[in-house]
């Protein structure tokens, strides 16, 4: 992007943020705030502490919001977007809207005059151990729109640094601060979006991954006479019952804690009280570099190190529990979906025996069962090498032949591929969206029996040959991001289509049929119901990029989703990811 000379300036309490104005490979000219601390630094004695707001500063006081702020420390696992410097100094937020009058952003009119804009805020993925806000191309996606809205993104704290839990962490009150950093975030939106010409009552979490975890665990945080810091939900690829959700005290937690304990070189004998005060004295670095070599020797089993926990107060109880009991945060609609090869950049692509297959899954989850429950996950996923002839033994046989030959993926990589899939993302995704349906919900004070609007996506555009339409495959397309839209008229076509489903939702509240523009043709996206359950598919037909038939004429298509028994018998499974 290219910056002009005139550069928007906007009043807050913590002084006045100079942003810059942009143009791109979108229409019309952007005006962009970034790196605005939401909060102080989180370094030194703030180490290892729930955030702290900006005081109030002198008007006089200038922020340089030209560049981006520095991202979180982590191995970056895939790098996209500009490449940032890492910091402990790392909780601010970034602005994008197109450009405006003036008028728009002072104070002093009403909401009808000053035509404030819905508002979308971006939660960055990454297994809460890498990631940063500048992964998602929020500028194209604001520049691409046909009608306006304000996209906030920011950096919250991950790995170690966000997400250490053991006993001791919750005495220190130290748990899940890169949850606490998120809430922080939303409330300084609450307090400042006005200034930018946003609607404080008019905003969308979005996020992918660990961001859509996130924002999983924020819709279920809900207490009696607690109000939502927003009002719709975009979950992509994550959910609050995805993979594991265990106690902070949990046997792996507190493994994990003493082996990061290890890794920091604390002494022996130090006394438990002495711990915290240690690792605040430590650089940043050697914090960094632990928290890398204890994620890395839990990843081969993808039992992740620095993960959300079950606090008491954030996420209060397990997630289960919390949709059982209807403590969440009902009527808010939500859209949720998945890609088909959710697995593919996780599992171990060499995998050739079901031994390993089945070794994974007594190692991921040790509390399946060896006479009910790996038999089933054996019939639902059949090996394709057995001289059985199981029924759909044939699905998960190995086509790639080439791929295997060279020594790429091992006959079981399909299979297993695709069992992970459903567990960890797919099933979660669907969960999300059957318990949020229920209209037998208990009745909990203060709260209605709305059912909300709820829409499901598949994301099924391939890739490339071994990964398929792999995690995380969509958010470029929904960002209007010329990596993508550019490659060609088909892609750029299926671009058009689903940012213009997403930015209705945003714009419409939560409604993604709104907005029609170029892509009026599209089908309608019906919602989700327990009777219906309707999803929408994109880029099935679509085999441009793995070298086969383009076919521009099909972007997305309206189905009911058939995956019942898979999602049957990993729902069923959720209570045992808690332990």
């Amino acid at each position: 992007m290219t910056q002009t000379q005139e550069r928007p300036r906007v009043t807050l309490a913590q002084g006045t943020v100079v942003g810059a104005r942009e143009t791109g490979e979108f229409p019309g000219v952007l005006e962009t705030f970034k790196g605005i601390p939401y909060a102080l630094p989180p370094t030194g004695d703030r180490r290892f502490r729930p955030p702290v707001k900006v005081p109030a500063a002198s008007p006089d006081t200038i922020i340089d919001a030209s560049q981006w702020g520095p991202r979180a420390y982590a191995k970056q696992f895939i790098i996209t977007g500009p490449s940032l410097p890492e910091s402990e100094d790392c909780l601010t937020a970034n602005i994008f809207r197109q450009e405006i009058s003036p008028a728009a952003s002072q104070d002093g009119e009403s909401k009808k005059e000053k035509k404030l804009l819905p508002v979308a805020i971006y939660m960055h993925g990454g297994a809460f151990n890498r990631g940063n806000a500048a992964m998602h191309n929020s500028a194209a996606m604001v520049g691409w729109a046909a009608e306006p809205f304000i996209c906030v993104s920011f950096g919250y704290r991950i790995g170690a640094l966000g997400f250490l839990p053991s006993a001791l962490s919750a005495k220190e009150g130290a748990l899940n601060l890169g949850l606490k950093d998120q809430i922080c975030l939303m409330e300084w939106v609450q307090e400042n979006i006005h200034h930018f010409g946003g609607d404080m009552d008019s905003v969308t979490l979005f996020g992918l991954s660990a961001g859509a975890h996130s924002i999983g665990h924020h819709l279920l945080d809900y207490e009696p006479g607690k109000k939502p810091l927003f009002h719709r939900v975009i979950i992509e690829s994550g959910s609050p019952t995805s993979r594991a959700v265990r106690h902070y005290d949990s046997t792996i937690h507190e493994k994990q804690f003493a082996d990061f304990l290890a890794a920091v070189s604390l002494p022996a004998g130090t006394p438990e009280p002495e711990i915290f005060p240690y690792l605040r004295s430590l650089p940043v670095t050697t914090i960094a570099a632990a928290q890398t070599q204890v994620f890395g020797a839990y990843n081969p089993s993808l039992r992740w190190a620095f993960q959300p926990v079950i606090d008491g107060e954030i996420i209060r109880r397990a997630p289960m529990d919390t949709w059982r009991q209807g403590l969440w945060h009902r009527g808010i609609p939500i859209m949720t979906g998945h890609t088909t090869n959710e697995g593919a950049i996780y599992v171990n692509r060499k995998m050739g025996t079901d031994a390993e297959f089945v070794s994974f899954w007594k190692t991921l989850l040790p509390q399946l069962t060896d006479d009910e429950d790996i038999p089933k996950i054996k019939a639902l996923y059949p090996d394709p090498l057995a001289e059985t002839g199981q029924p759909g033994q044939d699905k998960y046989a190995e086509r790639r032949r080439g791929c295997v030959e060279s020594g790429e993926i091992g006959e079981q990589f399909k299979r297993i591929e695709a069992a992970y899939a459903q567990y960890a993302y797919i099933t979660p995704a669907k969960h999300t969206a059957y318990l949020a349906t229920n209209p037998d919900q208990e009745q909990v004070p203060g709260q209605g029996t709305v059912v909300p609007p709820v829409y499901v996506y598949h994301w099924a555009l391939e890739s490339d040959v071994i990964g398929g339409a792999k995690h995380g495959d969509n958010m470029a397309f929904e960002a209007r991001d010329p990596k993508r839209r550019g490659v060609s008229p088909s892609q750029d076509a299926i671009s058009a289509v689903l940012h213009a489903y997403v930015t209705s939702f945003i714009c419409h509240a939560g409604d993604p049929n709104v907005i029609r523009t170029a892509v009026r043709s599209r089908p309608v996206w019906e919602t989700y119901t327990r009777d219906k359950p309707m999803l929408m598919k994109f880029g099935e037909k679509n085999k441009e990029l793995v070298g086969g038939a383009v076919d521009g004429g099909h972007p997305a298509e309206l189905e009911e989703d058939r995956s019942r028994d898979e999602c049957e018998f990993w729902w069923s499974k959720v209570d045992i990811s808690s332990l």
